[in-house]
């Protein structure tokens, strides 16, 4: 007999994470930090009501397929060519530092060679820390008036093309857990699936230009969009061997600058969104996360973990930025806008999960780095970058889970 106990489980995580973040907001913090805890009251660690499910799995995933093509559709191309070099360098060792350092981390604490993913592990952790989220960054600049000056620039170009860069990283990586393939092979592979999406994105930049000319605020046009991205995520893991996310991240970049339908199609895909797929992807997250499994060695990794984290970025892109130019004081900001790590680290954190490569007792240490950075990054940049005198007034942004 069919079971319907997945509907009481989609609902008591809907309610849980709605909760949750509402309480996180009451005290300043994202909602997404609120979803993670959720899951974390909700899994094995503390109530033991939810266990991982195939149903809860294939939600999720499609949640961070969403959030992905999300990112690519909120990219600003026009943003990027006007920071150009000084992103890209700040980007290029903003993801070296922490890649390298995060993997010296890894093998310190966990010396065993002899398993065959040993190195490969070790460098997924510091895939991991390459990422950024600068939503948080995003609200932080506007309310001090200062996300349109030269530091806000460098920061969300930066950040763009850290996106990008990690998830080449990503695909190297994970493309490399099976043993039995060619490392060469990897690399033609990938080579071939950037090819493939400047021809796609050509021919569908062109059609979805056309169709937006006749139908731009019609359903249809978010619904062919939707599906672009969920065919793009499948054939880049089914026929490339690359993640489904990367698939649904360059979907978003190929339509985000059809400035008519962009708007369009992020509004229905925020809700479709925030209704259910992502609510259960973060909630799947702390789900995973087994505090039980919690040693003092863990724990002591764990504050490690954090302090690289949040060190790495403040160095290497504060670096990048005195290379091109920016006073102490500016470089210091762009590397504190870099700090936060948010729902990018999460995604590939779940992304390593899947590719063996991340093991639930790393979990604890990943959620705890991207609430904290998450939440230390305004707290910083408040502390160490001026207000100037004629920044607007703050004004109050709701973004709902």
């Amino acid at each position: 007999m069919q079971s319907y106990e997945f509907l009481l489980i989609i609902a008591v995580i809907l309610l849980s994470t709605k909760v949750f973040g509402l309480i996180s907001e009451r005290v300043h913090m994202p909602q997404v930090v609120g979803a993670l805890l959720a899951g974390v009251v909700l899994g094995p660690s503390l109530l033991g009501l939810v266990e991982e499910t195939d149903f809860l799995l294939k939600t999720s995933e499609i949640g961070v397929i969403i959030l992905m093509f999300m990112a690519g559709l909120d990219t600003d191309l026009e943003e990027l060519k006007k920071t150009g070099l000084a992103s890209f360098v700040i980007a290029l060792i903003g993801v070296l530092v922490p890649l390298g350092a995060g993997t010296l981390l890894y093998l310190g604490f966990f010396p065993d060679a002899s398993e065959p993913l040993h190195l490969l592990r070790a460098l997924f952790v510091g895939v991991v820390l390459t990422a950024t989220s600068v939503s948080i960054t995003v609200e932080t600049l506007r309310e001090m008036g200062r996300l349109k000056g030269k530091v806000g620039t460098a920061i969300l170009g930066a950040a763009i093309i850290d996106d990008i860069m990690g998830i080449i990283v990503l695909t190297l990586v994970s493309a490399m857990t099976d043993p039995t393939v060619n490392p060469g092979l990897v690399l033609l592979r990938i080579v071939a699936f950037f090819a493939l999406l400047v021809v796609v994105g050509f021919i569908m930049h062109r059609l979805f230009r056309m169709i937006t000319d006749e139908w731009s605020n019609h359903r249809r046009i978010a619904i062919y969009a939707f599906a672009f991205c969920l065919i793009l995520s499948f054939v880049a893991e089914h026929y490339f061997g690359i993640a489904d996310i990367t698939g649904a991240y360059f979907a978003g970049l190929i339509l985000c600058n059809i400035m008519e339908a962009r708007e369009y199609i992020t509004k229905k895909m925020n809700i479709l969104g925030y209704m259910i797929f992502a609510p259960v992807f973060f909630a799947s997250m702390g789900i995973k996360t087994e505090l039980d499994g919690m040693t003092a060695s863990l724990l002591v990794f764990s504050v490690c973990l954090l302090l690289v984290a949040i060190l790495t970025k403040i160095v290497g892109c504060g670096l990048g930025a005195k290379l091109m130019g920016f006073s102490w004081s500016d470089s210091l900001s762009v590397g504190l806008g870099m700090v936060s790590r948010g729902e990018v680290a999460l995604i590939v954190a779940q992304k390593g999960a899947q590719s063996g490569l991340v093991d639930s007792t790393l979990f604890p240490p990943i959620v705890l780095m991207v609430i904290v950075t998450t939440l230390i990054t305004p707290i910083l940049l408040k502390l160490f970058m001026k207000t100037p005198p004629d920044a607007p007034a703050p004004t109050i942004r709701h973004d709902h889970i």
